[in-house]
């Protein structure tokens, strides 16, 4: 049996140099994740080419999220979400350094 848990316990007292990403479940073509940003952002150049679709929702504090084939970033607040198709270059322009934010991703195989 498991034991229920709370996607805000264990959080950052304060601002890291690193984002935390915890697995909360995994199975086969399917992979959630709760991801906890303290202000980061994708170093300059980089994007993420995933072979998996990315579901992912901002459940608490702001981000900016830009998908190459958009001209502007997409704003992220609380409630927000987006679906982000396989191969879809992506990259986190910027997270809020003044709260923390907190994203629920949901990785999915395209098949």
């Amino acid at each position: 049996m498991t034991t229920p848990t709370s996607l805000f316990a264990g959080l950052p007292s304060t601002a890291t140099f690193d984002e935390q990403f915890s697995e909360l479940l995994s199975r086969p073509g399917l992979r959630i994740e709760r991801i906890v940003s303290t202000g980061q952002s994708s170093p300059p150049g980089f994007w993420y080419d995933q072979p998996e679709g990315e579901w992912v929702a901002v459940l608490q504090g702001r981000a900016r999220l830009r998908l190459e084939d958009m001209p502007e970033p997409v704003a992220l607040g609380p409630g927000d979400f987006i679906d982000i198709a396989p191969h879809c270059r992506h990259r986190i322009e910027w997270t809020d350094p003044d709260q923390t934010t907190i994203w629920l991703a949901v990785h999915y195989s395209a098949a």
